[in-house]
């Protein structure tokens, strides 16, 4: 029997050395702010989801960012695999609800929790057809919605932007 495995190019490189996924998710926030990530991604969305319009912004940006958070999926599935490595619990001291964004307090203390949560509902296949789905859909006008539940998947890439931002964070002090 053949063991089928899961794709982890990362698209945003031309070398073929490999990498963990802690550097590809500094890679991701090199490359991308995460609050024009948060934005890019709720913009991609609603325009999804209205019918008669579609995003203004130019299809190669979208495209690259479809790319990019593609691989940041798979930076947070590699980080979860060496979870004991990059387990960081943190005491929460009176910290601002604005501070905590989408997550718990749970979430907050321990960031991994999203990243686990995350992939225990959706695989890295059903987040890359989520976003392929709404690349799809922002970008032209279509009669059909997506067939799907739409809001999970957005939500949980949400948060998993906060989480792996706050990891960087974290590991940065």
């Amino acid at each position: 029997m053949k063991k089928i495995k899961t794709d982890f190019e990362t698209h945003l490189w031309a070398d073929s050395r490999k990498r963990s996924g802690l550097q590809l998710i500094e890679t991701f926030f090199q490359l991308n702010d995460l609050a024009a990530s948060k934005r890019t991604l709720h913009s991609i969305m609603n325009y999804a989801v209205k019918r008669n319009s579609w995003i203004k912004e130019d299809p190669s940006a979208i495209f690259h960012f479809r790319q990019s958070m593609q691989s940041f999926v798979r930076a947070g599935y590699l980080i979860t695999l060496k979870e004991k490595k990059w387990a960081i619990n943190t005491q929460l001291e009176d910290v601002s609800p604005l501070v905590l964004g989408l997550l718990s307090e749970k979430e907050y203390q321990n960031p991994m929790l999203v990243f686990k949560k995350a992939f225990k509902e959706y695989s890295i296949k059903e987040f890359d057809y989520f976003m392929s789905g709404m690349v799809y859909f922002s970008l032209g006008i279509y009669d059909n919605l997506p067939e799907r539940n739409i809001v999970n998947p957005y939500i949980h890439l949400i948060k998993m932007l906060d989480a792996a931002h706050l990891i960087l964070q974290r590991k940065a002090k």
